[in-house]
């Protein structure tokens, strides 16, 4: 079973890559852009039976950094 969990720092966490990648956008011309924010992108490929609950456990104690970012499951 294929899972993707997207990981993204919270709202009022600053974001410097995002920010990095918004003022480099800007130097190569594209205009409009009023902010970036870089997340991950986590694709599990899991024995059949993972259930949401065992996903949202890997996100609390390894993938995500609960403190500072927030994580959405697929399945």
């Amino acid at each position: 079973m294929k899972v993707k969990v997207t990981i993204m720092l919270k709202d009022g966490v600053l974001d410097p890559q995002g920010e990095a990648v918004r003022h480099a956008l800007g130097a190569l011309g594209f205009d409009g852009i009023n902010g970036v924010r870089q997340g991950k992108l986590i694709e599990l490929d899991l024995a059949a039976g993972t259930t949401r609950a065992d996903v949202t456990a890997m996100c609390e104690k390894l993938l995500a950094n609960t403190v500072i970012e927030s994580y959405a499951i697929e399945m």
